[in-house]
């Protein structure tokens, strides 16, 4: 008899489904408000956390926030000293202002959308585009798009949107010691490449990256001491403009048919295990 109910007690448990793990940007993205402790970027970039995350204002004398619906305008004290200081630089280089993109959510972390990164505060998009002359609606800031900075086969940049101005704006945005790297399509690096002339330090950190041709996306390196986040590794000596540039403007080679075969493993998704730690005591503090 005790054999027969260990063998049902054994047949019940194999059956029960065992509970899945929370997927973290199901967790992160419903916290509304900041880890109310001391402010640290947690893990990666592609792989953390953000505690004490502070807001950027919505508005300041030559930047404007968008989408604001998104709740993504957080991001670690650093990154907020060095978008202060990024708009006056901005203003003095001759632009009209900075339209900020996505930020971080307010604890950071992995995103129900839009990004692999920008998951520990130190990342931000801003647009090619310029801030107009007027404080725009949250309507507008819902609806106003970014423009494209290339023509239409994404082959050259459009002469009707890219200037001067937009080389200068990003040769600001790379020059503070804070800045890791700033990701441009590779169209708009090449401009600069051809532009830059003697000066070519700041092109070092301006990298190639599919997309950003209506935005560029600044990373910030870790913030002194802090122990818990992983910088990423440093770019490669040089100015970026020779065979790793040229690399993103060969042509595919030609692919050989494909025997069908059965689908790819479905692409796994960030749990809060896959996150440092800490992490859990920044969803859990209140």
């Amino acid at each position: 008899m005790r054999f027969a109910i260990l063998a049902v007690s054994l047949a019940l448990a194999l059956a029960t489904p065992v509970a899945a793990e929370p997927i973290a940007k199901q967790l992160f993205g419903a916290k509304a408000t900041p880890a109310p402790m001391d402010s640290a970027a947690i893990g990666s970039y592609a792989k953390g956390c953000l505690a004490g995350g502070k807001a950027l204002p919505w508005n300041g004398p030559h930047h404007q926030v968008m989408r604001l619906s998104r709740n993504r305008y957080w991001g670690h004290p650093e990154l907020i000293a060095y978008l202060d200081k990024l708009e006056d630089a901005a203003a003095t280089a001759g632009w009209a202002g900075l339209l900020i993109g996505d930020m971080a959510q307010p604890r950071g972390g992995p995103m129900v959308s839009g990004h692999a990164s920008h998951q520990v505060g130190l990342d931000v998009d801003i647009w090619f585009t310029p801030m107009p002359d007027h404080m725009l609606s949250n309507d507008e800031r819902e609806k106003v798009s970014a423009v494209s900075m290339l023509t239409k086969d994404f082959k050259e940049l459009d002469p009707e949107h890219w200037s001067d101005v937009r080389v200068r704006l990003l040769k600001a945005a790379a020059s503070f010691e804070e800045v890791a790297r700033i990701f441009v399509n590779p169209v708009i690096k090449r401009e600069l490449c051809a532009v830059a002339g003697e000066d070519r330090g700041w092109l070092r950190k301006i990298r190639p990256w599919g997309g950003h041709d209506d935005h560029f996306h600044v990373r910030l390196s870790c913030p002194p001491g802090s122990a818990g986040c992983h910088n990423q590794a440093p770019p490669a000596a040089g100015d970026g403009c020779g065979a790793d540039l040229a690399k993103w403007f060969k042509p595919p080679p030609k692919q050989k048919e494909k025997k069908k075969t059965a689908p790819p493993p479905k692409k796994h998704e960030l749990t809060l295990a896959d996150l440092p730690a800490a992490c859990a005591q920044v969803l859990k503090a209140e």
